[in-house]
């Protein structure tokens, strides 16, 4: 029987699976395992579940045993995991793709509600119980009407956008390239990322992390969005230059910003945390029962087809 490391706890179902197919290390205690525990545990596996919280960089990668043929990525994402490397070393890397979209498009509107809508204040409120209603009482911003842009229109930014038109919403985007009629649906299309900028009166954010979109939201472009414009992240925290944007909420550049996703998270930016029209989220994209278990059981699936067959459709590298 192959053995794996799993180097995170999975809902009870996905671990009984996993026992069932293979002589599995799970980590029982939920441990977030260093580098060289990681390296120690999976000595004599042929496979890793790996997290996208485990940083499985180059140099783990060139410490890993022979054995290992595959890591399955626990996410969508495989920005933790150095693929060139993997690939070097003649290692499957493959991720989870399609099974978050549902679910992280549900945060991407509920960034978008509680920005628009002054939640973090109003929470603040209701919990002193002491607010005294008036006509003005926290009035924030109607989505109807309103234009919004999709930075990124794959599946996640698709599915936003179908939520975002029964809001009433206008919805403009920027992609590598522009959609088919069929995904496009009349939304409009912009050739670059300063012109989709210009329009949005919210920004929702749900591209890739990749060495283009890096900081893509900075001082800079912070210039090209309209005034009270709100900006939402629920893709990866890399894409924005936080002091920017910090200094653009303070100054009222910028009306209110969504984040699910952060720099160096969990450590989030302090510049953050007492400002009144952020409304924050600690990763929840694909924090449903449903999401998290199909996630697991697609990189299970992942595991066993390359065990199966020495291939598999979801590899990234």
């Amino acid at each position: 029987m192959k053995k794996i490391l799993v180097t995170r706890k999975l809902l009870k179902s996905n671990e009984e699976r996993i026992l069932k197919l293979w002589n599995a290390k799970l980590n029982l205690n939920d441990e977030m395992y260093s580098n060289k525990k990681l390296i120690d545990l999976s000595v004599d596996c042929e496979g890793i579940l790996s997290s996208i919280t485990d940083t499985i960089d180059e140099n783990v990668i060139n410490k890993l045993s022979n054995k290992v043929k595959i890591i399955s990525n626990f996410a969508v994402g495989f920005g933790n995991i150095d693929i060139d490397a993997a690939r070097k070393r003649n290692i499957v890397v493959t991720n989870t793709p399609d099974v978050l979209t549902d679910a992280t498009a549900e945060i991407a509107m509920l960034l978008i509600l509680g920005a628009s809508r002054r939640a973090t204040e109003g929470i603040k409120k209701a919990r002193e119980k002491n607010w005294k209603w008036s006509a003005d009482f926290l009035i924030g911003k109607q989505l109807s009407g309103s234009r919004l842009g999709i930075l990124g229109m794959g599946r996640i930014g698709r599915a936003v956008a179908k939520r975002a038109r029964a809001f009433g919403m206008k919805i403009h985007y920027h992609n590598r390239k522009k959609l088919s009629p069929d995904l496009e649906l009349k939304a409009t299309y912009h050739q670059n990322v300063r012109s989709l900028f210009s329009v949005s009166d919210i920004l929702s954010i749900n591209c890739p992390s990749t060495k283009q979109t890096k900081d893509i939201i900075n001082k800079e472009s912070l210039e090209y969005f309209p005034k009270d414009a709100i900006i939402v992240n629920s893709a990866r925290g890399d894409m924005i230059e936080d002091d920017a944007m910090i200094k653009a909420l303070k100054d009222k550049k910028i009306y209110a910003l969504g984040l699910d996703v952060y720099k160096g998270e969990p450590q989030i930016n302090a510049g953050y945390l007492n400002l009144p029209n952020v409304f924050l989220l600690p990763h929840l994209g694909s924090a449903t029962k449903k999401t998290r278990t199909d996630m697991a059981d697609l990189a299970i699936d992942n595991i066993k087809e390359y065990f199966d067959t020495g291939n598999c459709k979801n590899k990234v590298n």
